[in-house]
């Protein structure tokens, strides 16, 4: 009866209550997920050195390839299970959640053995030097495997917090980083395994994350269940998943193609200085992490949101999905804004955590202030991204994810460091920003007159 309650909540608790409470829980989440990388960085920048971060940044790519085929199936399900149960279809709700957990097995394990079977050529073509190559092959052949249960538990924490459990979804995923935290420093630093220890210490987290997050559709007295009927692949229900995942699956996989490429322009940049090329992989690594947090947390912003987008959207109270849209739009704005203030007026403290040598440090400082320059725009920018996602609209969400990661950024790596040099590339993230946010704001304005119209159709019908 207690999560009957929570469900109706979405449809007439106060939203910007509402919104901190899905919120909080999620952004706790994707800050975990976050911090699994954030971890292994800070530790390794102590223990093991400079040519070690920037290994951690050529595998990010590879990492991103791998949570893109998690998102397809996690963010998919979670947004229509919140959509079903806004029609009070639990039955659908439930087979969404069996073939989810299917989907993930098959896909996340056919990517992770295929990059595992060519991980030297990846790696090398992603850019590493032979330096860097040995430090990245060591840490992915222990991290890819244990993907599998990182992205299971991704996905169905997702489930979870949609179906009405957001603090039991935050506390699952904190005992997950937990465990990374504690465990890092001792395998890496006391033990002496260095960089498999950082990788080690990360599978056994996501284990253990996995364990706690199954633990919950496994229980009876859970609202939703992972029933053995419905681990079958349903050809409705895939398309179902896929139609609205493809947004941050592609996201993710722009992501790690765009990775790819400004690493590539970054070697460029360097010319024939292999050292100078590792280091400002370093700095894009450092410098990247910042960006990386606070686009995570306002990730968890829009994923708090989505349940409640998605509950009112099925439910056709349209006005209530603007006025979350629209509140989530301010937040997300000022979560950016304050990442700019850091990243642009302090990066030196924030550089300092890594604990880099003086030319990491410098390179790294000044790509942040230039990376960082339009990032108050992006709060904007991933909010409606969201948004689109949530009401099922995956095309024009797609759209929105590929103008920032491809469409603008992609020609501006071609164009600026022709004029700029390595600062050319730095250059190319915010102008991409500033584009993409114009072509959101454009799709944005229709898509809101166009509920205004569906809310005065669904008034005049009741």
């Amino acid at each position: 009866m207690q999560n009957v309650a929570n469900i109706e909540e979405l449809e007439n608790k106060q939203i910007s209550r509402l919104l901190w409470q899905y919120a909080l829980p999620a952004i706790v989440g994707t800050m975990v997920n976050s911090l699994y990388n954030v971890i292994d960085r800070i530790f390794i920048g102590l223990w093991v050195g400079d040519d070690a971060i920037s290994a951690l940044g050529l595998v990010l790519p590879i990492m991103n390839i791998t949570a893109a085929v998690g998102m397809l199936v996690g963010a998919g399900s979670a947004s229509r299970i919140s959509i079903f149960l806004g029609k009070k279809d639990i039955v659908t709700a439930e087979k969404i959640a069996g073939t989810s957990f299917v989907m993930t097995l098959i896909l996340s394990g056919i990517v992770i053995l295929g990059l595992l079977l060519f991980l030297d050529p990846v790696l090398r073509y992603a850019g590493a030097s032979d330096v860097t190559l040995p430090y990245a092959r060591d840490f992915l052949v222990i991290f890819l495997p244990g993907n599998l249960f990182l992205s299971l538990c991704f996905n169905f924490n997702n489930m979870m917090r949609a179906s009405g459990y957001p603090k039991k979804a935050m506390i699952t995923m904190l005992i997950s980083v937990v465990t990374n935290i504690i465990l890092a420093p001792i395998f890496i630093h006391y033990l002496g395994w260095g960089i498999k220890g950082a990788a080690t210490a990360t599978f056994i987290a996501m284990v253990v994350g996995f364990i706690f997050v199954m633990q919950h559709f496994m229980n009876p007295r859970s609202f939703i269940k992972l029933r053995v009927k419905n681990l079958r692949l349903s050809k409705k229900i895939v398309w179902s998943i896929t139609s609205i995942g493809m947004s941050p699956f592609f996201m993710q996989l722009a992501a790690s193609a765009v990775i790819f490429f400004i690493i590539f322009q970054l070697r460029k940049a360097a010319g024939d200085d292999t050292h100078a090329g590792d280091m400002a992989i370093g700095a894009y690594t450092i410098a990247n992490t910042l960006l990386m947090l606070i686009v995570m947390v306002v990730i968890g912003l829009t994923q708090g949101m989505q349940p409640i987008v998605g509950y009112n959207y099925g439910a056709k109270n349209y006005i209530r999905v603007k006025d979350t849209v629209v509140y989530t739009i301010k937040i997300g704005m000022a979560i950016t804004t304050f990442g700019f203030i850091l990243g642009f007026f302090f990066p030196h403290i924030f550089v300092s955590f890594f604990n880099p040598g003086p030319i990491l440090a410098e390179d790294s400082v000044n790509a942040l202030r230039i990376l960082i320059i339009c990032f108050p725009l992006v709060g904007f920018q991933l909010v409606v991204t969201n948004f689109f996602q949530c009401i099922g609209q995956a095309g024009k969400s797609i759209l929105l994810s590929l103008t920032r990661q491809v469409l603008f950024l992609v020609p501006a790596l071609f164009i600026m460091p022709q004029y700029f040099g390595l600062n050319g590339v730095w250059m190319s993230i915010p102008i991409a920003d500033s584009l993409a946010t114009v072509t959101t704001l454009i799709l944005f304005v229709m898509q809101v007159r166009i509920l205004k119209r569906e809310e005065a159709l669904h008034s005049d019908t009741i």
